[in-house]
């Protein structure tokens, strides 16, 4: 019997592809995107553990996209994040799973005042709703 810890709870044949539901307290290190932040979490006392977070439920434009409106809506996403995450001593991250791309994990952030910036970014439209799945594709405006 496989025996896996997750957050101080042993739980009997846990994977890496399933949800903790934390939550677990982190510091924000930096805003890497719109929708990417990196972390140092607490899952546990006296530990930290470095994590790139892609924010559950959105996407935001591409810096690095070809087309000079996506990149100027992504600068516009990163930017707002940035300036929600300005002055946070620590956010909680919930609904934690693993990420296609290795070294990240997928969660809900909730700021100390109980804002969550994936709905800020959603509502007031620098982000789209995103579930996992094939982003949409959308000609560049410019041309």
């Amino acid at each position: 019997m496989t025996v896996f810890l997750i957050l101080g709870v042993a739980t009997p044949g846990s994977a890496a592809s399933e949800e903790i539901g934390g939550p677990v307290k982190a510091q924000v290190v930096k805003v890497v995107d719109g929708d990417t932040v990196l972390v140092e979490a607490m899952p546990w006392p006296d530990h930290k553990v470095s994590t790139y977070v892609r924010l559950r439920g959105i996407d935001a434009p591409e810096l690095k996209s070809k087309c000079p409106a996506f990149r100027e809506a992504a600068l516009r996403a990163k930017s707002e994040l940035t300036g929600l995450m300005d002055g946070q001593q620590m956010v909680l991250l919930t609904a934690i799973s693993g990420d296609k791309y290795f070294g990240r994990v997928v969660a809900d952030l909730t700021l100390e005042d109980g804002t969550r910036p994936a709905e800020q970014l959603l509502k007031i439209g620098l982000a789209e709703p995103y579930q996992g799945r094939t982003k949409s594709r959308r000609p560049c405006p410019d041309g």
